[in-house]
């Protein structure tokens, strides 16, 4: 017979699953099986989708729903030389946190019911807004979220009851002028010349001081096939952000009405497609104060951080945009987390996992049983 496992090695272990066997979004396909497995071990009824990753479990019972959030998707980027799915963004450590507090609960009566969303598709912007199409929330009074959070937000042992994300969107563009000889530069459209003059449009967005936004181009491939031919064609993107959505979409009206100026002033053919809208945070206080009081009853207040905002966004934030009834909030655990989020060798201390799920499971109880 082996030897019973402590909570603390179960959670350590599933992470450690997790992280060993990313996958992107779309295609958590493992990831939901290994989900519903353990929710098997654990006698947990639960359901999937019939054309998306992704699944849910509930527990309790009563009218009213309490949720929380766990994405479950890894990102495409380069590890030592090689491309392939990383849990650069800690989702492993938020699915186990989740999963830790699931079993925490499991046997404990509760007033209301729990459910626990198992989101695909974070990193491209898209999953919650399919959980909202599938109807996951529409019965929801509060929604939880977790996430670790880098060194410089928050330390390890420190958890704050609200992190407020901004918005973000991303621009992919294409132009096509004419390529020229090096020597006979009048007989061409430059598509350098064009990103110049985007480079500049940019930079030269002024919106209120006092609101954070930033707007910079994150790729430029402009080749003419050798260093003597100036080349007419070129593809670019662009990654935008701000701290408020109305601010987003200020720039976003500005950037349009810059593309069109340009357009005319080059007179060459600039097409350009917004992709990946992720919202800014709408925090619930009411939630936030639930997750406030969980934290110091779970840990004690010289634990307790209070509300950071950050420059990056997570999609957690579409679930309150398109039901703006529901009231959410994410909860930000410090973990000593480097070098940062999407690194591709990002690592954090694995304490933070004991720390999230206790927070977790008092958060759930407490709105279950007391709100």
């Amino acid at each position: 017979m082996g030897q019973v496992k402590t909570y603390e090695e179960v959670i350590h272990g599933w992470f450690d699953h997790f992280h060993a066997h990313p996958e992107v979004s779309w295609k958590e396909v493992e990831t939901t099986k290994k989900i519903a497995s353990i929710l098997d071990d654990m006698n947990i009824s639960y359901k999937f989708f019939s054309d998306v990753t992704g699944l849910v479990a509930e527990i309790g019972q009563g009218e009213e729903v309490i949720a929380v959030r766990a994405d479950i998707d890894a990102l495409w980027q380069e590890v030592d030389g090689t491309m392939r799915a990383n849990h650069s963004c800690g989702h492993d450590a938020n699915i186990s946190m989740v999963l830790g507090a699931l079993l925490q609960l499991k046997d404990v009566p509760l007033k209301k019911r729990v459910r626990f969303i198992f989101q695909p598709a974070e990193e491209t912007g898209g999953g919650a807004i399919e959980m909202v199409k599938h109807g996951v929330i529409d019965d929801v009074s509060y929604l939880f979220g977790v996430h670790l959070r880098p060194i410089e937000e928050l330390p390890l042992g420190k958890v704050t009851p609200a992190i407020h994300h901004g918005a973000a969107m991303f621009l992919q563009g294409t132009i096509h002028g004419i390529d020229a000889h090096g020597a006979r530069p009048h007989q061409g459209k430059n598509a350098i010349d064009v990103i110049c003059a985007i480079q500049q449009m940019i930079k030269n967005i002024y919106i209120n001081p006092f609101d954070v936004y930033s707007a910079k181009l994150t790729k430029i491939v402009a080749d003419g096939g050798s260093t003597n031919i100036i080349p007419g064609n070129a593809t670019f993107s662009m990654d935008i952000r701000a701290q408020k959505n109305s601010v987003l979409e200020e720039l976003q009206k500005r950037i349009d009405e810059g593309f069109e100026g340009i357009r005319n002033m080059f007179g060459v053919e600039l097409k350009w497609d917004w992709l990946d809208k992720t919202p800014g945070a709408e925090v619930s206080e009411d939630a936030a104060q639930i997750a406030k009081a969980s934290i110091i009853e779970a840990l004690g207040l010289e634990h307790l951080e209070k509300p950071i905002s950050t420059p990056g966004s997570d999609d957690f934030h579409y679930y309150t945009v398109l039901r703006p009834n529901l009231k959410a909030a994410m909860i930000g655990i410090g973990a000593d987390l480097t070098p940062g989020l999407h690194h591709p060798k990002m690592s954090f201390n694995k304490d933070a996992l004991m720390t999230g799920a206790k927070v977790l499971t008092t958060t759930l109880r407490n709105a279950a049983q007391n709100y």
